[in-house]
């Protein structure tokens, strides 16, 4: 079996007396979608933002490509292949759609960042290399109409699949969705859908965190459920919706 690209081992998160994670293990391989469902305060947020490096886990391991991501800083994980979004739109209103993506990218750069990005002092061919990487995602994302439109000038729906092609600019392995179809309408949220699958199709992992059961069901190749910090389920699509655990606990008997 192919060695996962994420592995999360006997992961443990404590707030003082309150227990956030516990013990939670699960692995994640490229080119798949896995979900992370739970009722509200089941610990989904918390484990992304220790994956992530915003909090530090209690104990328990991170790695990622067999890499121990423990020590590293919230920045040095996304240079080290980890990206992800957040809830609320993170945006820069007075950057152009495609300055906040290629801004994404500079994690990747080695010479000067600033420099190469926004062509300061000259060409520069690092700098090309990802204006050109920046049009692919912008297509992409379906942002290429607006990519010369300042950001607080696009519709919220724009601005979350912004955070996508922001978080893509960096060059992932792993990808962390943290509810990436709030807010949007039936039609968004089919196209986020396609832009899920597309990002699989390129060989990076996708974690995604929703609240929305029909994408979830439809995009995720597999789907872990946490309540009160535990893992209790994990599985396929269909074993889930089946599970009397899971019903019980989250989906109701609508499910």
């Amino acid at each position: 079996m192919v060695a996962p690209i994420l592995e999360v081992d006997s992961l443990c998160k404590s707030f003082g007396g309150v227990h956030a994670l516990r013990d939670l293990s699960f692995e994640l391989h490229a080119g798949e979608i896995l979900g992370l469902i739970g009722p509200n305060g089941s610990g989904k947020s918390t484990t992304v933002n220790v994956l992530a490096g915003l909090h530090s886990a209690t104990s328990g391991h991170i790695r990622l490509g067999g890499r121990s991501l423990g020590k590293l800083t919230e920045y040095q994980r996304v240079a080290a292949g980890l990206a992800r979004t957040f809830q609320t739109a993170s945006t820069f209103g007075a950057f152009t759609v495609r300055e906040q993506v290629t801004l994404g990218a500079t994690v990747t750069l080695k010479s000067n960042p600033i420099r190469s990005v926004f062509s300061f002092g000259g060409a520069d061919p690092e700098g090309a290399a990802v204006a050109e990487r920046v049009g692919e995602i912008l297509k992409l994302t379906a942002l290429d109409a607006v990519a010369d439109r300042e950001v607080s000038t696009i519709s919220a729906a724009q601005q979350r699949f912004l955070m996508i092609a922001t978080a893509l600019a960096s060059e992932p392995k792993v990808l962390l969705l943290d509810e990436p179809a709030a807010g949007l309408v039936v039609s968004e949220r089919a196209v986020l859908a396609d832009l899920i699958r597309a990002v699989r199709s390129s060989g990076v992992a996708v974690l995604v965190i929703e609240h929305h059961m029909g994408l979830i069901m439809e995009v995720c190749d597999r789907i872990v459920v946490l309540n009160f910090g535990s893992k209790i389920a994990e599985g396929s699509p269909e074993e889930i919706r089946n599970n009397q655990t899971v019903i019980d606990a989250y989906l109701g008997e609508a499910a």
